[in-house]
């Protein structure tokens, strides 16, 4: 999968394709820009969404999503640990079974 381009060239990009001359097409400035129509519809998509006027998940509240599924899967590695750790010590300490009282 080839490299991302830098957030300033997508916006650059939309912000031409947005201001462009009626009955210029998209994929004539997608071609002078050296991307695919397709990816261009795709920034102009994922921009209306920033900007609120479409229905989506900005880039903002994906990336706070990805930080909080990873937190969760920590805590949750952390949480088992802790299961475990308690299982052992509640066993270690049950009285009569390893003790040698006479």
């Amino acid at each position: 999968m080839p490299a991302p381009y830098p957030q300033e060239f997508r916006d650059d990009v939309v912000r031409v394709a947005r201001n462009r001359e009626p009955g210029q097409k998209l994929a004539v400035i997608a071609k002078d820009f050296g991307i695919s129509e397709s990816c261009l519809t795709n920034w102009m998509r994922q921009a209306d969404v920033e900007d609120g006027a479409r229905p989506g998940t900005t880039r903002e509240e994906s990336s706070e999503l990805r930080d909080l599924r990873r937190r969760n899967r920590l805590l949750e590695q952390e949480n088992e640990v802790l299961r475990r750790a308690a299982a052992y010590l509640s066993q270690a300490n049950l009285p009569g079974e390893s003790s040698t009282r006479s």
